[in-house]
């Protein structure tokens, strides 16, 4: 099985594992051995399911403004734990190709392995929840229908996104592509560049 293949099917089974308890708090049931990629993508896959029921939950108009920015904290620490994570994949995806000599008409992709394997984690869970939502014994008709036909289109999604990453990891590894990792660099959470931070020093 190819690595985006294998990919999609840890992060399904990692989006099938929350829904076991279905609760934001429940820790992480990874199955895999710690140092593995297995492991790293199965933890990815977490952070992600967890941080799109944090963000139903923070979509509740009635919800409370105190417990509102509690979540939004929460979601913005996700989201730099979610950065941090796809850059060490991309960092391993470097150090394994560091050897191979790049083609003289190579040429570098919009995006870096992790970065396209970033969104077929989010792809999965996508598709999760929209299956769910063709299930729903509550939902009219009209839903359904219209829930089905998203759900076609994400899992063209998933064919058309393994399927490049796939052909971008094997170009990378002939030398017909070549891959830099770009430091993501969020400003507004680092004390030093957030001059709203800065300035209360």
């Amino acid at each position: 099985m190819k690595f985006a293949q294998n990919a999609f099917k840890i992060f399904a089974d990692a989006t099938a594992a929350y829904h076991v308890t279905d609760n934001v708090d429940a820790p992480c049931p990874n199955p895999y051995a710690e140092g593995t990629m297995e492991h790293v993508l199965f933890a990815k896959n977490w952070i992600d399911v967890v941080q799109w029921h944090l963000e139903d939950l923070i979509r509740d108009p009635a919800i409370d403004p105190a417990e509102a920015l509690v979540l939004k904290r929460r979601i913005d620490a996700s989201n730099q734990e979610r950065t941090d994570m796809v850059e060490r994949i991309d960092t391993s995806f470097r150090d394994k190709y560091a050897s191979v000599t790049a083609l003289p008409d190579a040429t570098i992709n919009t995006e870096t392995p992790a970065w396209a394997i970033d969104r077929l984690s989010i792809l999965a869970v996508k598709i999760y929840h929209m299956k769910a939502e063709t299930e729903r014994p509550d939902a009219d008709t009209a839903h359904i229908d219209r829930c089905r036909g998203k759900l076609d289109i994400l899992l063209e999604q998933q064919h058309d996104l393994t399927s490049a990453i796939d052909t971008l990891i094997a170009d990378i590894e002939a030398g017909r592509k070549y891959m830099k990792v770009y430091r993501q660099m969020k400003m507004y959470n680092d004390p030093s560049t957030n001059p709203v931070l800065y300035a209360k020093k």
